[in-house]
């Protein structure tokens, strides 16, 4: 079975989840986004280029379920996506921090830039909310993306498995 029709029935659960049981609930005063970290979990488990495809499908689904713009999301969740595959491909490769380090930097990037898309596109957006739930919001992302990750492991299998870096020897 291809790493598509694995990572799918994830990325829809957590669209369904996203817009309807999550929706409103607020942790510290920041609602957690469970879309955004699947998203960085798919990107670290199944590389950039899945994390980006995952992250363009989840954008466009919520858009329609929730009949916003669409493409708004998209815009937001594609290179966050992206930027965490690209993260677990090269850095953050074995290290057990990566998954918290990246949906907590991906998080404040995704909130800076859907205020910046809502700005641009001349929607009401209220930025001083936006950024007083920043961080609360970034940190229910590092903490929510530890189980997902595990989740995606199972779920999907990596791409590839890759060599530890070898020490090099001056001769």
């Amino acid at each position: 079975m291809s790493a598509a029709l694995r990572i799918a029935p994830l990325v829809f659960v957590a669209a369904v989840l996203q817009v309807s049981a999550i929706a409103g609930a607020r942790i510290l005063g920041a609602e957690p986004d469970l879309l955004l970290v699947t998203v960085v979990a798919v990107g670290l488990v199944a590389g950039s280029i899945a994390g980006a495809g995952a992250g363009f499908a989840a954008g466009l689904l919520v858009d329609v379920m929730t009949l916003g713009v669409l493409g708004t999301t998209a815009i937001i969740l594609t290179p966050a996506g992206y930027w965490a595959g690209r993260y677990g491909e090269t850095t953050g490769r074995g290290r057990r921090y990566a998954a918290p380090v990246a949906a907590f930097a991906i998080s404040i990037a995704a909130g800076l830039g859907g205020v910046a898309i809502h700005f641009l596109l001349g929607q009401p957006v209220s930025a001083r909310e936006a950024l007083v739930t920043l961080l609360p919001s970034a940190l229910l992302a590092a903490v929510l993306v530890l189980p997902i990750v595990r989740l995606c492991r199972v779920v999907i299998a990596p791409p590839q498995q890759y060599e530890p870096a070898r020490r090099v020897e001056l001769v």
